[in-house]
């Protein structure tokens, strides 16, 4: 098996500057690598990390968010597995999927970031990520499950500590005690809300989740708090670092940027680009249930597996040319893109896929859309290079922009 000497540690700054050089060493050296730190097997092929999200032999499970999410979340329906895991599924999915989501909460996604546009478009100059990516699929979420906006604040404080606590790969305690205080302070904020609705259901999506049923099976109020607990987290962060990236992404291709604004049906080719070449979570863990082979060596049971997703939609032998950002590649099906059938991983896939897939299509689309009508001649700012940050997760901190107000 392949050691760690060949690449910069995960947890190296040489490695946060610039991981897609040290995954192009660990795709072609190392593609399996123990990594002491983390007590995990890291694969980075393509081949391998698909292997592990599909699972379709049983070899891979979610047991390591047992500790990795169960602390900041409680138990989600990312830990259970069998008929647990399909009728929890199915108490959740239907609100995400297509008709629910285009007559429900399509008014609530134009509504929200048509407000947050609303605040700079006459001021010529905005930071996408600042005024906009960070704010938007929080409000959405908050709003979608009927939360008081006064509070959006305090979910974007709880979901950045809580993303900090899944991306703590060092064991900083801060990070942990922080993460440990948010599952306190969520559950004070969210079960007393989670009761009164029960009494008074109305048409928001936490109604839906308390009125759900599905062979004689209801969600617990723990079961609600910890689902909006992990949609707030994994549907914030995720979506806010993604519409940030396709900006940078097409502000650094003008040709491509102008493209996307003649013709807004490619504005899915574009995020499914940016999901394949700057996805928003890098990696994602599982747990062996058996031995294991993979390309490089053999993981025994019971062990960590570090998936790494930045890695793998990158893989040279299954895109080509793939560290260039092109959304009229023919080796990626935007099609499929945002479904179990993608052929990128930053969702995932399998039994597991990204169950707010569709929710982040629809807030991307609606978002690029309305922004790119805003801001016309919108470009990056003089003199800025929107350079992206993170390991876990990984995005543009900042996207400074200047544009010709547009006069109504």
């Amino acid at each position: 098996m392949s050691t760690a000497q060949y690449v910069p540690d995960i947890l190296s700054p040489e490695f946060a500057a610039d991981p897609y050089q040290a995954y192009r060493v660990m795709r072609e050296s190392a593609p399996l690598i123990w990594h002491e730190a983390t007590r995990s097997y890291i694969v980075s092929r393509y081949e391998d990390v698909e292997r592990v999200f599909k699972d379709r032999d049983g070899e891979f499970t979610t047991d390591n968010y047992a500790w990795q999410i169960e602390p900041v979340h409680g138990r989600t329906i990312l830990q259970l597995s069998g008929r647990e895991h399909a009728v929890r599924r199915a108490l959740v999915a239907p609100a995400f999927r297509g008709g629910d989501l285009r007559e429900r909460f399509l008014p609530v996604i134009e509504r929200n970031s048509r407000e947050l546009i609303d605040a700079f478009r006459n001021k010529g100059s905005a930071d996408l990520v600042a005024d906009y990516a960070t704010r938007f699929p929080v409000a959405v979420i908050a709003d979608m499950l009927g939360l008081d906006k006064a509070d959006h604040p305090r979910f974007h404080r709880w979901y950045t500590s809580v993303i900090a606590f899944l991306g703590n790969l060092s064991g900083d305690p801060e990070v942990i005690a922080a993460g440990e205080r948010t599952r306190t302070e969520f559950a004070e904020y969210m079960l007393p809300v989670i009761r009164e609705r029960r009494e008074n259901l109305g048409d928001d999506l936490l109604s839906t989740l308390c009125a759900a049923e599905v062979d004689g099976v209801r969600m617990s109020d723990e079961d609600i708090k910890a689902f909006c607990s992990l949609l707030l987290a994994a549907g914030g962060e995720t979506s806010d670092k993604a519409i940030a990236g396709i900006f940078a992404n097409l502000l650094r291709h003008p040709e491509q940027l102008a493209a996307v604004r003649a013709d807004r049906d490619l504005i899915p080719r574009a995020f499914a680009e940016t999901l394949r070449h700057s996805p928003p979570v890098h990696m994602i863990m599982r747990q062996t249930a058996t031995k294991v082979t993979v390309s490089g060596g053999t993981i025994p049971p019971g062990a960590t597996v570090t998936c790494l997703i930045g890695a793998a939609n990158r893989d040279e032998n299954r895109y080509r040319d793939p560290d260039r950002f092109d959304i009229f590649r023919d080796d990626l099906t935007a099609t499929t893109a945002f479904s179990a059938a993608a052929d990128h991983l930053a969702f995932a896939l399998g039994r597991h896929f990204c169950v707010g897939a569709l929710l982040a299509k629809a807030e991307v689309e609606i978002g690029v859309g309305q922004l790119l009508d805003a801001m016309p001649d919108m470009r990056l700012a003089d003199g800025s290079d929107p350079v992206e940050r993170g390991v876990f997760t990984r995005g543009p901190q900042s996207v400074p922009v200047t544009f010709t107000p547009v006069t109504a």
